[in-house]
């Protein structure tokens, strides 16, 4: 046994349109089949970390992933998800994971985990949404990009987009 203890690295993974839209009205703002498989490419087989209206939005426990969900009720209790009251009691739960964590919504729980990320999977929809809902902006001098993808709109994906791996400086 070591006496250095490495926590899980901690990763989030968000679509964002041009200014950060994330939702509205606890949706999502565009259906996009290769952002979704590159989302369950991303994150399958590792744990996923969420608020309770995101998992409300989804629906169901994300298969292939340990499924943690952050709320204030304590009283709520989901089959087949681990309920936790806040971000640090999650990442409690996490610490010796030795595959990466993923933060996967909403806004609030993306606005608390953002300063301990280590790296951002980032889909970037090349429109502007109306939206009730934002990520964070990010200080790109403060992320190196380590890959970029630039894909056109096609027949089943009706915009622009960019799949972007970050990492972070700062970590």
């Amino acid at each position: 046994m070591t006496n250095k203890q490495k926590s899980a690295s901690l990763c989030i993974a968000v679509a964002t349109g041009e200014n950060f839209e994330i939702g509205k009205n606890n949706q999502l703002l565009w259906h996009m089949p290769a952002d979704l498989k590159f989302f369950k490419q991303t994150t399958s087989g590792h744990t996923v970390i969420m608020g309770r209206k995101t998992f409300e939005s989804v629906g169901k426990p994300l298969p292939n992933r340990r499924n943690i969900v952050i709320t204030r009720d304590r009283e709520l209790n989901i089959d087949q998800v681990e309920v936790v009251h806040s971000l640090d009691e999650a990442l409690n739960l996490t610490r010796n994971e030795e595959k990466p964590v993923f933060i996967v919504g909403g806004a609030e729980i993306y606005r608390q985990a953002l300063p301990k990320t280590d790296t951002l999977y980032l889909t970037t929809i090349h429109h502007t949404f109306d939206a009730d809902t934002f990520f964070p902006e990010i200080d790109r001098t403060e992320w190196q990009v380590i890959s970029t993808e630039t894909h056109q709109a096609d027949e089943k994906n009706k915009y622009n987009y960019t799949f972007e791996v970050l990492k972070s400086k700062k970590l």
